[in-house]
């Protein structure tokens, strides 16, 4: 056989670079942090990348940002390509390993403009992180935006805190909601996309037929 492909990568886009211009390397207030996620999650959908989702990874006692994300599902066509991947896996890059709260290394923290979807819920978990920040975590991010966050513990708080990652939730929550806001007054004109790839009311079971 052969194979179509035998890799892909995910790049930020190069915008990103003049968000960052003018941004100190480090942030020591949390709520600092946060905002300036917001403002890349605005950009993002904004410029058309993905949808309005942003992350990053700072050290967090020194607030020195070590990466930041943005979803670029629609920039590279790739569907695991969300924000809290790409944050996660350029800080890995940059410390050098996959365990981000590995041996000799700072605490490390993910700040992240709502909670999780089930897939950045597993790539969090896994990623030796020792805080996540989050805006939010109702259900505002679906009912706003109509994307489809997956079938998330109800526990899922508790799960990150009994392995050792601390849950910060609430940081500028109106902001992150005035994001997604805009982007859904965007898809409700057609000037943005919601790429759901399959509604859960609408995904087929195993014998081919509706649910």
């Amino acid at each position: 056989m052969r194979l179509d492909s035998a890799g892909f990568t995910l790049t930020l886009p190069d915008w990103i670079g003049d968000e960052l211009a003018g941004v100190p390397d480090r942030l020591p207030d949390p709520v600092d942090r946060m905002r300036l996620v917001h403002r890349l999650a605005d950009r993002n959908w904004r410029e058309g990348d993905g949808g309005p989702f942003a992350a990053l990874v700072a050290e967090t006692a020194t607030g020195r940002i070590v990466s930041v994300g943005v979803n670029v599902v629609l920039a590279s066509g790739i569907s695991s390509g969300h924000a809290e991947v790409m944050a996660l896996g350029t800080a890995q890059k940059a410390v050098g390993g996959w365990d981000l709260g590995g041996v000799g290394l700072p605490d490390h923290e993910l700040v992240v403009n709502w909670r999780p979807c089930v897939q950045c819920y597993g790539a969090t978990m896994w990623s030796g992180v020792r805080t996540m920040i989050v805006a939010g975590s109702g259900p505002e991010i679906e009912t706003i935006t109509t994307f489809d966050e997956g079938p998330m513990r109800d526990d899922w708080s508790a799960q990150f805190e009994s392995r050792g990652i601390h849950v910060v939730d609430g940081v500028l929550r109106d902001e992150a909601l005035a994001v997604f806001t805009a982007y859904r007054a965007a898809v409700d004109s057609a000037a943005a996309l919601v790429y759901n790839a399959r509604a859960a009311s609408s995904a087929p079971n195993n014998s081919g037929d509706p649910e």
